[in-house]
């Protein structure tokens, strides 16, 4: 009997039924049962297995010449509606908390929770003007994607905040986002014990997908429910922008458009259905040394961020592409000093996608494909022409309601 397809909770329930059941289950597995609700013991000379008409004989254990035989199948129908009634239990619940690690401590006393910080990438990026303040203000349009890092969150009975990650170079003090994002609260409510974060990096580094500034939006998000906070996404938006510009839209998610210094967030709606190619090359780009070297008051094209806006309105995937040819203003900057970027975009471009840009300040550059095969043989180019280190096939992530 194959109990591995039931798993391990119909192993549970079925064992102590012994053989006999076993056989009832297989024969109905290929429909030769089809009576209804009743069951009776009587005796019958023969041995092995008989079929009657609406009887199954089955061999028993050493009664003489008495058989056990089954009529009809009211025991068989109650057996088998709790075989898979608990196996669908098992893949539901149990299955659930394996994956969701803490999820029953989530819901019992919220001591651990584990969340996902997806990226972002830029469809467009115009910068308008450089502020008094050395802030840059922007216009852009923002995209979450499928590519997330993971975070479990967990209190302490001991005081103060531990952060540990996967990759060795990432700071695990005051210099990481997360540990910031977890001070902010601590201080401003005072709260008892203490709490540790692991991280678990695959958003690319110092890439333009906002990994960081996600990563503090979900430790934002878990504090205040784990907490019983009562902040509102609005409220921890507020909050979020102290710790980066990005911090509130990676709170808010989905499509929107961004202004001011990029926590001016208007929802879009959402991002019409496409493949999305995304490649980040062995280097790393330095967001400060992009702005500092952007010369605002001479370029030259803007990109036409309202008519990707309109676009999106439409569900138009090849007019939104359309706009992506001069679709952020920050490759002005990043393309001149790290020229693969441009070599990635053209690879793109020929193996048939409808646009490429780079996202964010750089490097790295997605592509927009409405064939999942087109975008299967552009990876495969891309990684045999050993032009981007991390590689990643994704879809868009359009968010229902705000929160991670």
């Amino acid at each position: 009997f194959p109990y591995p397809v039931f798993g391990r909770f119909a192993y549970t329930l079925s064992a102590p039924c012994g053989h006999y059941l076993e056989c009832f289950v297989i024969m109905k597995c290929f429909g030769v049962m089809s009576a209804r609700l009743r069951q009776c013991v009587r005796e019958q000379p023969d041995t092995g297995y008989r079929k009657n008409r609406r009887a199954y004989i089955l061999p028993a254990p050493d009664f003489g010449d008495r058989r056990v035989v089954v009529r009809g199948g009211g025991f068989l129908w109650i057996f088998w509606g709790c075989v898979w009634g608990g196996s669908l239990l098992y893949f539901c619940v149990y299955k659930k908390q394996r994956k969701y690690n803490g999820w029953e401590q989530r819901m019992v006393g919220m001591d651990r929770m584990q969340l996902r910080a997806l990226a972002k990438i830029n469809l467009g990026l115009d910068v308008l003007r450089k502020r008094e303040d050395g802030y840059h203000e922007v216009r852009m349009i923002m995209q979450t994607v499928h590519i997330f890092d993971q975070l479990q969150l967990e209190k302490r009975q001991e005081e103060g905040i531990r952060v540990r990650t996967n990759l060795y170079y990432l700071p695990e003090n005051e210099n990481n986002l997360v540990f910031k994002a977890a001070k902010l609260l601590w201080d401003e409510f005072g709260l008892p014990g203490g709490i540790s974060i692991q991280l678990k990096k695959y958003i690319p580094v110092a890439a333009g997908m906002a990994g960081g500034s996600s990563d503090a939006a979900a430790v934002l998000l878990g504090m205040n429910r784990m907490y019983d906070l009562g902040l509102s996404i609005e409220e921890l938006m507020v909050r979020g922008v102290r710790i980066g510009a990005d911090v509130p839209y990676c709170i808010m998610r989905g499509t929107a458009l961004a202004e001011g210094i990029g926590e001016i967030l208007s929802p879009l709606p959402p991002m019409p259905p496409c493949t999305i190619l995304v490649a980040k090359p062995g280097i790393g780009v330095s967001t400060r040394f992009v702005f500092e070297n952007l010369k605002a008051d001479e370029l030259e094209r803007h990109p036409d961020i309202d008519g990707m806006a309109e676009a999106l309105e439409k569900q138009d995937l090849k007019g939104l592409a359309g706009f992506m040819e001069a679709g952020n203003v920050l490759e002005t900057v990043t393309i001149p000093a790290y020229p693969v970027i441009r070599r990635i975009k053209e690879t793109m471009l020929r193996a048939g996608a409808l646009g490429a840009l780079m996202s964010g300040s750089g490097p790295t550059v997605f592509g927009i494909f409405d064939s999942r095969q087109a975008a299967k043989r552009a990876y495969g180019i891309l990684k045999r022409g050993h032009l981007a280190k991390q590689i990643f096939l994704t879809t868009p992530y359009n968010n229902r309601q705000g929160g991670v």
